[in-house]
């Protein structure tokens, strides 16, 4: 399908695509083709962490989020890219190019990465890039070990304390723990140590070109945001879950990004993991649930809980928009924005994970707050995933689909367009390195690796491309799935084994299960989930 301008709409977002969107020229677009064959651009990847495919406010979402929204106007949507569903499988994808099973990235591997695994900054050290990270790391080693290549780094590996870190490194050195009192959050810290990367560089390395990968750890659980930022949403889930998931719906449909049906709420399936209802609220909070039931089903107490828990959420993510304005404002600073490829997205969707960790919980503080830890349950994950199926974990949609925002003054002729090509999240380095202008030998350490098994997406960068359909393959910890063109198979764990079959075009929700009318169809494409995943065990013992 032809991408469109985007329909008319009260939403402040399509005032900005009116506002901001550029026309396609015959310059504009010769100007895109000579920045491809020039000097290549700096790389930004922004990536979120259990971030819902529709929390955004250019992809549905009731959040403000005015910086996304303004890449978004002057840049591309994807409606169909897929993450791995889980945090560090994604990470690894993101930096290798490659499957998480084909670099052995799973619990049940070794310690190490196959001996031909290259990361980003080892493959754009070639073309003179310096690389730098802020954030959350996740897989192995350092961001500074020879094995991974970083020039300057802040790595946050506490994942359970946003006001005070007790491990967090700057360049492989760790630091000391914040004090409560320090003003720390760690969501302004990945992006202040970002900033002091980005000034160094344009003081000591103008000359060359830059990749930063800027990986948040929000809206990642616990829930804890400034009590400020959490008074901006504190009144505006009064309506539940249920009556959000309709509205997110209408306005995917008036952004002509979705126009389906609504997906099943789910109450029957919970994280393995989750601690049971009675625990919850005997150890959590007598208001809390553990289930994605009925909004109505909630007593008043229960609803006045569970808002305030969605009212965090959403502070979590408008704090990571304006702390990603401030980033792109160093870049508007250096005159460097518009020579940047920035690429956003989610490394899986919303959470249900129903758990306590880090300091514990206390039972009545303020959600929020550094002593509570509160995840956003298979309720608000539900909503933050509309329209589509499950969460985090599962390979059904809710799980896999991210938004991609791409925005790239230089090299993209015209703004607010979606792209509709389905993309997974291996496709990133070969984009990047397309634009880096390096073409990598198939050696590293004396072994072969394997080709790469993504796409570069550049050639959408222009139009939806008309590429033939290829298989995009899911697993993890036993749930599985395989996307080929329009059709889908994807199996749950817990669900005997059992693989169920969806026609995406009409059914991207997951409502109707067609294993049984297309037999022939099921069997094929198990047949190549099978296959892939036979040969991706070869790849991770090269």
């Amino acid at each position: 399908m032809n991408p469109s301008r985007l329909p008319q709409s009260r939403t402040l977002f399509i005032l900005l695509a009116l506002i901001s969107a550029r026309v396609a020229t015959p310059s504009t677009v010769q100007a895109a083709q000579s920045r491809l064959a020039g000097t290549p651009p700096n790389l930004l990847i922004i990536l979120a962490d259990d971030l819902g495919y529709s929390d955004l406010g250019c992809y549905g979402g009731e959040i403000r989020t005015p910086t996304l929204d303004r890449l978004a106007a002057d840049g591309l949507r994807y409606t169909d890219f897929y993450s791995t569903g889980r945090c560090w499988p994604s990470r690894a994808s993101i930096l290798t190019g490659y499957y998480a099973q084909q670099v052995d990235m799973d619990p049940r591997g070794g310690p190490d990465w196959p001996e031909w695994t290259r990361l980003l900054p080892h493959y754009l050290r070639e073309a003179g890039y310096r690389s730098y990270t802020s954030g959350k790391w996740h897989i192995r080693y350092t961001a500074i070990h020879p094995a991974n290549g970083f020039d300057r780094s802040y790595q946050l590996r506490d994942h359970n304390r946003y006001f005070s870190p007790k491990d967090h490194l700057l360049d492989d050195h760790p630091l000391p723990q914040p004090t409560p009192d320090s003003g720390y959050y760690a969501t302004t810290a990945i992006a202040d140590h970002a900033i002091e990367f980005l000034q160094e560089h344009q003081s000591e390395h103008e000359e060359s070109p830059f990749f930063l990968y800027l990986a948040f750890t929000s809206p990642h659980f616990p829930l804890h945001a400034p009590e400020a930022d959490i008074d901006r949403y504190r009144e505006l889930y009064r309506e539940g879950w249920d009556i959000l998931r309709e509205k997110r719906l209408q306005r995917l449909k008036e952004l002509d990004i979705y126009s389906g049906e609504l997906a099943e709420r789910r109450p029957d399936i919970v994280a393995p993991w989750s601690l049971s209802e009675i625990r919850l609220k005997s150890w959590v909070d007598p208001n809390e649930t553990g289930r994605a039931v009925a909004w109505a089903q909630l007593t008043a107490d229960e609803k006045a809980f569970q808002q305030v828990k969605m009212a965090v959420h959403a502070a979590m993510v408008d704090r990571m928009d304006r702390e990603i304005a401030r980033v792109v404002d160093q870049l508007a600073a250096m005159k460097a924005l518009d020579d940047t490829l920035i690429l956003f997205l989610s490394d899986n969707g919303a959470t249900a994970e129903q758990m306590i960790r880090g300091d514990s919980h206390r039972t009545g503080v303020p959600s929020g707050s550094a002593e509570s830890y509160l995840t956003l349950g298979p309720g608000w994950s539900t909503a933050a995933n509309t329209p589509f199926s499950l969460h985090k974990h599962w390979n059904h949609e809710g799980g896999i689909s991210t938004p991609l925002i791409v925005h790239w003054p230089a090299g993209i002729a015209s703004g607010g367009e979606l792209r509709r090509v389905p993309g997974h999240i291996v496709d990133i380095t070969p984009t990047l390195l397309e634009l880096a202008g390096v073409a990598p030998s198939s050696e590293w350490n004396g072994v072969t690796a394997p080709p790469f098994p993504g796409l570069s997406l550049v050639p959408s960068f222009a139009h939806d491309p008309d590429w033939e359909a290829r298989p995009l393959f899911f697993h993890h910890f036993g749930n599985r799935a395989l996307r080929l063109g329009d059709w889908k198979i994807v199996m749950r764990r817990s669900n005997d084994n059992r693989w169920e079959l969806y026609h995406l075009a009409e059914d991207r929700a997951e409502r109707k299960d067609l294993a049984a009318e297309h037999p022939e169809k099921l069997a094929q494409l198990i047949a190549i989930w099978e296959a892939h995943e036979r040969q991706f065990r070869i790849d991770a013992k090269r």
